[in-house]
């Protein structure tokens, strides 16, 4: 019952907004801004009865009326409660799109952090289910920041732009927010921060495949980490030079490793290791062995067990066989 009476008091109040916009001989320009309070009103009601659809439609409308009005602040105001209706109804395709007229609106009122806020606002929503559009909200507003010279802030954002890149696997654009946050905290001299950072940037070259890279992104940054995380970056480094994986999965396996941002910690658990280097066995050779015996008459023609038994062997200088048989001798002297 009581939802159907607020969604009656909305009803109301969309008829009152919509006579605020009609003209007569007498009224030459429609009431926007009245007609914007109804709908915001109406908004208000139908988001009581959880009538997400019609709370949406009211708001829009109340961002248009505002925009004719030339109010950008209140129209962008009313374009971000639209984007947590759309929260609210699970249908997050036009929460992007939002987002971006929103942030358009505050920059022309004057008000960009206000701006960047409701960008981050809006891909912090689309982050777990499409990490895609998150990014560019999350791109836009460090460009916002960075023109405002709010550097710390700007920092955050390209961290988040890093991490979803780690996520996607787009380890190229990942080093590159990484390198671009390194360079903001190198002008605040946050010297800390860039250390965790270049261990970051040695774990996205690795995860590349270009060890080479990692090592001079070590040479380059190492000396603001700590003295932990520059044997842990040594031993991690050494293991993919020498391709020992058990030495890799150590160094890997390291606590500040474990206990970085969730996607490092995941980039390093799924970190392909080195294979490692196959050295040939040697053959089992007795050294001062004696060679194999080959027989002289391995390669005569084979003979008979009959002729072996009977044949001996010729002396040395001798054309014709030491005996004759006795049986051709009787055949010659018959003969004579």
């Amino acid at each position: 019952m009581a939802s159907n009476k607020k969604i009656e008091e909305g009803i109301e109040h969309i008829r009152l907004a919509e006579k605020s916009l009609k003209t007569s001989l007498l009224k030459w320009r429609p009431d926007f801004e009245e007609a914007a309070d109804e709908y915001n009103k109406a908004a208000t009601c139908f988001r009581n009865a959880k009538s997400f659809e019609q709370c949406k439609d009211c708001l829009m409308k109340s961002a248009d009326c505002h925009k004719q009005n030339r109010n950008l602040f209140y129209a962008a105001k009313a374009l971000d409660q639209a984007i947590t209706v759309c929260k609210e109804l699970g249908d997050l395709r036009e929460v992007g799109q939002l987002a971006d007229r929103a942030a358009n609106m505050y920059m022309r009122h004057g008000s960009p952090e206000t701006g960047a806020a409701s960008l981050d606002k809006a891909a912090k929503i689309l982050e777990q289910s499409h990490p895609e559009d998150a990014l560019k909200l999350y791109h836009q507003a460090s460009e916002i920041a960075l023109i405002q010279d709010s550097t710390r802030q700007a920092a955050e954002y390209i961290s988040k732009v890093a991490r979803i890149n780690v996520k996607l696997k787009k380890f190229d654009a990942a080093a590159d927010a990484i390198r671009r946050e390194i360079g903001i905290h190198q002008q605040n001299e946050s010297y800390q921060a860039m250390g965790r950072l270049a261990v970051a940037l040695v774990l996205v070259q690795l995860g590349r495949g270009d060890v080479v890279a990692a090592e001079k992104a070590f040479k380059e940054w190492g000396n603001c980490c700590e003295g932990a995380e520059v044997q842990t970056l040594e031993m991690l480094l050494q293991a993919y030079d020498e391709e020992d994986p058990d030495a890799a999965r150590q160094a890997l396996n390291n606590p500040f490793i474990k206990h970085m941002d969730v996607e490092y910690s995941i980039l390093a658990r799924d970190m392909p290791l080195p294979e490692g280097i196959n050295i040939p066995q040697k053959p089992n050779v007795r050294e001062n062995a004696t060679a194999s015996y080959v027989s002289p008459n391995s390669n005569n023609d084979q003979i008979s067990p009959d002729q072996t038994s009977t044949s001996t062997p010729l002396a040395s200088g001798d054309s014709k066989p030491p005996q004759v048989d006795e049986e051709e001798d009787e055949e010659d002297e018959g003969l004579c």
